[in-house]
C-alpha cells in the first residue's frame, strides 16, 4: 500500500489529535510539576533562570526539541487540510512530522532532567529530525510551514550533535 493510500483523512486527524495531546501534555506537565513543587517559594536554591524557566545544562537542546514540536504542530493542520482536499503531496511530510514530534517531546523531557539515556535518545531523535528535514525541504519553496519545520529540525540536529558527538 502506498503512502497516499495508507494515510486517509480520518487516520491523519486521529494521529494529529494524538500528537497535539502529547505536546500539550509536555507543556502542561512542566507547568503542573512546577505548581506542585513542595519547595516553591523557598529560597534554598536558585532552580530557575532569570526568565522563570527551570534551568538545565541542556536548555538549548530542550528549546530546539520544543521548537521542532511547535513547528510540527503548525505543519499538521496544514498537511491535513491538503489531504482533505484530495492532494496527497504532503502525506509523506505529515508522516515524518508524526514520527518527529513524540521523539522530540521525549528528548525535551529527558534533557530538562538530565536523565539517563538522554545521549542515546538524542542521537535517534537527531536521525529522525534529519529525515523530517529532508522530507520538509521538498516542499519549502511552496509551503512556509514546511520550511519552518525543516529549519527547526536542522537546528535540532545541530544541537543534538553537540551532545552526541561529545
Amino acid at each position: 500500500m502506498s503512502t497516499q493510500e495508507g494515510l486517509n483523512r480520518r487516520s491523519a486527524l486521529t494521529l494529529g489529535g494524538a500528537a497535539l495531546a502529547g505536546a500539550a501534555t509536555l507543556v502542561a506537565g512542566g507547568t503542573a510539576a512546577r505548581a506542585e513543587d513542595p519547595h516553591a517559594g523557598h529560597d534554598h536554591h536558585d532552580h530557575h533562570g532569570a526568565n522563570g524557566k527551570a534551568s538545565s545544562q541542556h536548555q538549548a537542546l530542550v528549546d530546539a526539541a520544543i521548537d521542532c514540536v511547535r513547528r510540527g504542530e503548525a505543519c499538521v493542520p496544514h498537511c491535513v487540510e491538503s489531504l482533505s482536499k484530495g492532494d496527497t503531496m504532503l502525506a509523506e511530510c505529515l508522516e515524518s512530522v508524526f514520527a518527529m514530534m513524540p521523539v522530540c517531546t521525549a528528548v525535551a523531557r529527558l534533557a530538562a532532567n538530565d536523565a539517563p539515556r538522554l545521549k542515546e535518545l538524542a542521537k535517534v531523535c537527531g536521525d529522525i529530525c534529519a529525515d523530517c528535514e529532508k522530507v520538509c525541504r521538498k516542499h519549502e519553496g511552496h509551503h512556509e510551514v514546511c520550511k519552518a519545520c525543516a529549519d527547526a529540525c536542522a537546528a535540532f540536529v545541530k544541537e543534538s550533535k553537540k551532545l552526541t558527538d561529545a
